[in-house]
């Protein structure tokens, strides 16, 4: 069965004015559509034809350089889109928010965590939230299309919050100016979604 791009739940000028509408509609009709389409060329006739993305990526062959970073690129997207909204985002609250208040203290101390880990990521790549198991919280960077699915990458367990740092996602409108894209990002989170990822992950 082949992946689809996944449309996304608000138009590509909903973010505005923290992400631009030209910025959105090329990283996802053309950069996301690339990575689906390669994704599906590279298992088709495969063992991994019937398998899910999760599936794929926790039990991936590392030197498969072609599912790697395409299936990464697919999953790593198919988040991005959904943990941000343009309204309802919901707080950060609950047993989240008492998971990332045990792990650094404070909102901000997090913010400043993980807003470190996207700027200083050399190059492309993402910077994450991840839960392991038990309901720990840990923020993270991979190089690429690498995410903490894939064995022996970062911080592992299950990511619930991403940003891509890929200059893709952001030069457009920010051009050289990453802290300001990821300073702005945390005015689109979407909080409900990130605590659904949590509960059905811990």
């Amino acid at each position: 069965m082949a992946f689809e791009l996944p449309k996304l739940n608000y138009a590509y000028d909903a973010l505005e004015p923290n992400i631009d509408a030209r910025t959105m509609e090329i990283h996802h009709s053309k950069h996301h559509n690339g990575y689906t389409t390669k994704l599906n060329a590279a298992i088709s006739g495969t063992a991994l034809e019937n398998e899910s993305i999760e599936s794929i990526l926790s039990s991936l062959d590392m030197s498969n350089k072609a599912v790697r970073n395409n299936g990464g690129g697919f999953y790593n997207h198919s988040l991005f889109w959904e943990v941000m909204s343009p309204i309802d985002k919901g707080e950060l609250s609950g047993e989240l928010k008492d998971a990332i208040l045990e792990a650094y203290g404070s909102f901000e101390d997090f913010k400043s965590a993980f807003s470190s880990a996207a700027a200083t990521q050399f190059g492309s790549g993402w910077a994450w939230l991840c839960v392991h198991k038990g309901g720990k919280v840990e923020v993270c960077a991979t190089p690429n299309q690498d995410n903490p699915l894939m064995p022996g990458v970062s911080c592992g367990g299950t990511p619930i919050l991403g940003i891509d740092v890929w200059e893709h996602a952001y030069y457009l409108n920010y051009q050289n100016r990453r802290p300001d894209y990821i300073n702005a990002f945390f005015n689109v989170i979407n909080w409900n979604e990130v605590a659904k990822r949590f509960a059905a992950a811990k």
